[in-house]
């Protein structure tokens, strides 16, 4: 009998709960103990209902059922006659989450990791749980590189069966990273090999960057960036052996020792071709950048198959798979490569398909589309779409998918989601620039009037020197094949006096025009124009002779017909920040016969952008101008070329080069008919800002020569500082610090020069 004791006792312990009693019809069931969770949630939930007959096996069922709710820390099944009472003990609910001494993190983000792993306000409390935000909160710290930082936790019991957590946080300081050695490195010096790297030891920016902090994600990064320096210089076997990451032990430094083999220099000994190449052997020989004889480079073979795939792409083969296989000859360090071509078969776009789009018309949309239904698939057409619909500045994104069409193996859907942005401007505000020193302006501009891609706008700019009120129309697609078509009214008024570098006189011109523009191919446009003006000179006590003989000979008011000119090629990949591309400009404007005044002015503007790294640019730019008067008249001297200041030659003031014989007997710039500038600046973007702002460094070039004058480079005036730009929340910015390098006697110099409120 003692031997069956123990047995037996551990099963009474384990049937208590249910509690042996025997089998009834349930005439009604009642729910005790709880205070939050509502009863009809207790009976959805409850295995047993009213006129079920209950047993051992279902009271046991339904606690068990209760228990996995999680709801309840305590589950009892009672019987009072023939009325089933459910006992519960609920578990309190969170009601607040507390963080005392957290500073390296905003709240919000921090809760929004604590409700992940099951903690937040008015979720069932569970201590288990609390030990995996503890984690989770320890973790979001040590991504920091905080290995010091102490998270004591307490909770609060509350009034309703609820509780309050609190996190004291002691976060200390963050671990920094103290040496990094790479072992096994012979070909080339560690500290060339260390200068690839994102993570490094402090230096005078690292409080910025955080880069002196270590981060797995940073270090999986510079290992790849090593892996392939060693690989692009002919290193076909090399391998990061071990990685050791070391923590003193104050948790206050951090030690990275990298241990590499670096394996033998190879060279390519042949590149073959094989497979399916549908085109000629030729037309893809062209594309390979791996030559026999070179030091093998893994970034010139991805190029090589890359480009083999989009020119198959070209073709309609959107699925062509381009693999390169290599064969080893260890003894003479030689590799032989042989590219596998397997174009897949020519697939056709069934359907175009454009979404997002809630305010502009669809045919907007689809007339920028250069890849078109029941036509083979072709990459670079896709390509192109995307970067014209995003070209039109009314989406804040372009997303370009072609999945398959299901069920087929040549065809597939090219579907083009937008998300539209504001593409209305109301603007009113305040500039001011070291030039003119207050601008007052205000504009309503619509770029997408009433969803048609038409640009209707409205401006009003009024500075020191002169006031602009203008209306601009433009239709892009005045025609179904791209020309467009626009008109300007305007009335400015110029009042020079208030500039100092510039020789006085009044201008008030008032004046229309039309305008066509015609597209050559997807970055080239042609464009005409002709307008009718008013002009009015008023001069000063203190103008100069030469404006006194212009309205002699001209008068006071003039009438003129100028007919533009104008080839414009834009590739850049960006209108504010571009990182790559070319813009170039050749205009003519003329003043027609039949009017007061018969000239011409001829101008070349050229920008190329030149991407070094992902970060740095180079920008080499130049404006040329030369202008004269035909039929027997001069040039209008308020059509006379200005330079330096902010977008010229910075570090001169601004519209105050010239040479000698463009300067008055008061010692007043007037211009010139022809204009020389160059500029060459290394640009940088700010990590975290890239879209924002950007720095540089510049030097420029430049000089107005009068129609007299013979042109000479030793006349040009140099200069060289730093720039920035920014688009800040009240309008662009763009200032400089620059230094002249060659000032002569006769020049106004301006060290630092900015704008605001204008765009540039």
């Amino acid at each position: 009998m003692k031997k069956n004791l123990l047995p037996a006792l551990i099963a009474g312990l384990f049937a208590l709960p249910a509690m042996a009693f025997q089998p009834f019809v349930v005439k009604d069931i009642r729910v005790e103990g709880i205070q939050r969770t509502e009863a009809g949630t207790v009976f959805s939930y409850l295995p047993v209902k009213v006129g079920d007959t209950l047993n051992d096996d279902k009271a046991a069922q339904a606690i068990k059922s209760l228990f996995a709710t999680g709801f309840f820390r305590d589950v009892r099944i009672e019987v009072e006659k023939d009325v089933m009472v459910v006992v519960l003990q609920e578990r309190p609910a969170i009601s607040s989450l507390n963080f005392v001494g957290m500073k390296e993190f905003e709240k919000e983000a921090i809760v929004k990791a604590l409700r992940e792993v099951g903690i937040a306000t008015g979720r069932i409390f569970d201590r288990s749980l609390l030990d995996k935000a503890e984690q989770e909160l320890k973790r979001q710290y040590l991504s920091r590189g905080k290995y010091a930082a102490e998270i004591t936790t307490t909770i609060t019991p509350l009034e309703r069966n609820r509780v309050g957590i609190n996190f004291n946080i002691v976060e200390g300081e963050a671990a920094k990273i103290r040496q990094i050695n790479i072992v096994g490195a012979k070909a080339f010096k560690e500290k060339e090999l260390l200068g690839l790297f994102e993570l490094t030891t402090p230096g005078w920016m690292t409080w910025y960057s955080k880069n002196d902090q270590y981060s797995r994600q940073k270090l999986s990064a510079d290992l790849e960036k090593l892996k392939s320096f060693y690989l692009d210089r002919g290193y076909l076997e090399f391998n990061v052996d071990s990685t050791q990451v070391s923590i003193s032990p104050d948790k206050q430094d951090v030690f990275i020792t990298l241990n590499v083999t670096e394996g033998a220099r190879f060279r390519v000994s042949s590149v073959k071709l094989a497979g399916d190449l549908t085109l000629p052997e030729a037309d893809f020989r062209k594309l390979i950048q791996v030559r026999p004889g070179e030091v093998f480079s893994r970034a010139k073979l991805n190029e090589s198959t890359k480009a083999i795939s989009d020119r198959l792409g070209t073709q309609g083969y959107a699925f062509a798979n381009v693999n390169a296989a290599p064969e080893i000859n260890r003894e003479q360090n030689l590799v032989d490569f042989t590219i596998f071509v397997d174009p897949g078969k020519r697939v056709y776009v069934r359907r175009v398909n454009v979404t997002g789009n809630t305010k502009t018309r669809d045919e907007v949309v689809r007339r920028e589309i250069r890849q078109m239904e029941s036509a083979w698939y072709d990459a670079d057409k896709v390509t192109a779409s995307k970067e014209r619909i995003d070209r039109l500045g009314f989406f804040s994104d372009v997303a370009v998918e072609t999945p398959p069409v299901p069920g087929t193996s040549d065809q597939l859907d090219v579907n083009v989601k937008v998300t539209e942005k504001p593409t209305g401007n109301l603007m009113l505000g305040v500039g001011t620039s070291s030039t003119d020193k207050v601008i007052v302006s205000g504009s309503i501009a619509q770029n997408n009037f009433m969803g048609s891609g038409n640009n209707v706008s409205i401006q009003v700019n009024s500075a020191s020197s002169g006031r602009t009120y203008a209306l601009s129309y433009t239709n892009p697609y005045f025609t179904t094949d791209g020309v467009s078509q626009g008109f300007d009214i305007y009335h400015r008024t110029m009042d020079t006096s208030t500039l100092s570098s510039t020789a006085n006189y009044k201008s008030t011109s008032t004046g229309g025009g039309i305008r066509f523009g015609f597209p050559i191919n997807e970055f080239q446009s042609w464009s005409v124009g002709i307008a009718a003006d008013t002009t009015t000179i008023d001069l000063f006590d203190n103008s100069p002779d030469y404006y006194e003989k212009y309205v002699e000979s001209f008068g006071k008011t003039n009438i003129s017909f100028p007919l533009t000119l104008a080839w414009v090629s834009d590739s850049k990949n960006s209108f504010f920040f571009p990182s790559k591309g070319t813009y170039q400009r050749a205009g003519l404007e003329v003043g027609l016969p039949g009017g007061d005044l018969t000239y011409y002015r001829a101008n070349y503007q050229l920008q190329h952008f030149i991407p070094l790294s992902k970060q740095f640019t180079l920008l080499l730019g130049g404006d040329l101008g030369y202008a004269s008067g035909y039929a027997g008249k001069g040039l209008p001297f308020f059509k006379n070329y200005y330079a330096g200041g902010v977008g010229s030659v910075r570090g001169y003031k601004g519209n105050s080069l010239g040479s000698t014989q463009t300067i008055d007997e008061d010692g007043n710039r007037v211009g010139g008919n022809r204009k020389l500038v160059a500029n060459a600046e290394l640009l940088w973007s700010l990590p975290g800002f890239e879209k924002s702002a950007r720095l540089g460094v510049f030097f420029d070039a430049g000089q107005i020569y009068a129609s007299n004058d013979k042109f000479a480079i030793s006349d040009l005036r140099y200069s060289t500082g730093l720039s920035a730009a920014w688009i800040s929340p009240i309008g662009p910015l763009k200032f400089s610090i620059g230094r002249p390098l060659n000032k002569k006697s006769s020049d106004e110099t301006e060290s630092f020069q900015f704008q605001l409120g204008t765009t540039f």
